[in-house]
């Protein structure tokens, strides 16, 4: 089970002391003037809200003592974005970010987590809802590479990679992760500022975030399977990166 804060003041001091939570969990008949305090941190914080029937509090919290409010914490801290931006210069590297976009499987997630930390990426963002947060499963998954890797959560992928192109002074090519790309993965130039994007299972690269990649590249194969599991694709392209960065060095 991942670390649930269980009660309005348990929830609401959790808010408070900047602890990371993945969501809260609201029964959704609630009244919202007595929850209104946490509502605001909420906002403040960006901490995804769900608004649920009695039954699946319930579930969690079996008890019947939680007030119809239940938090549900990360399992390590979630960085700034402005954090792993910076990281490349402190490096003295070329950047190297994971963005995923609306992984929902925690064991593709600390998959992915578990090979970004053994091929140098420089931190993973990932998207606030209908995506996956650093859950205890997440951790276990990865091996104790999510003690290594900073990720950053954030409410807009699309607004995101906006963000990363507007850094001039990091210089970063967008490349998207997708069946249909134009480009086979091995023939992209990852030796300079790379943002590699990893759609979420069955869905893929969703459209506005394609939109903004400046590259679609495909991984090919010969078997009848038409796509591989979304760790295993990141995994392939991770390790390219880093052979093509060893080998230019």
């Amino acid at each position: 089970m991942p670390d649930i804060i269980i009660g309005k003041n348990h929830v609401f001091e959790a808010l408070r002391a900047g602890r990371a939570i993945n969501k809260i969990l609201i029964e959704k008949n609630t009244s919202r003037s007595s929850i209104e305090n946490i509502l605001f941190l909420c906002r403040e914080n960006k901490v995804p809200i769900e608004f649920v029937g009695k039954d699946a509090i319930n579930r969690i919290s079996p008890s019947g003592r939680n007030q119809n409010i239940i938090a549900i914490a990360a399992v390590k801290d979630y960085v700034k974005l402005e954090d792993i931006l910076s990281l490349p210069k402190s490096k003295n590297e070329p950047p190297f970010f994971v963005v995923l976009d609306g992984i929902e499987d925690p064991q593709n997630l600390g998959a992915i987590l578990r090979s970004a930390e053994a091929t140098g990426v420089h931190g993973v963002i990932i998207r606030e809802r209908r995506a996956v947060g650093l859950t205890e499963a997440v951790g276990l998954s990865s091996a104790g590479a999510v003690e290594y890797v900073p990720v950053a959560r954030v409410s807009n992928i699309a607004q995101t990679l906006d963000t990363l192109k507007s850094r001039h002074e990091m210089a970063v090519w967008i490349t998207g992760i997708d069946m249909q790309g134009d480009k086979d993965f091995r023939d992209v130039d990852y030796t300079g500022g790379t943002v590699l994007v990893i759609g979420g299972e069955g869905t893929g690269i969703s459209r506005l975030v394609r939109a903004k990649c400046d590259i679609l590249a495909r991984i090919p194969m010969k078997g009848k399977i038409t796509s591989l599991n979304a760790s295993v694709a990141a995994a392939l392209v991770m390790y390219e990166v880093m052979r093509q960065r060893d080998k230019h060095i």
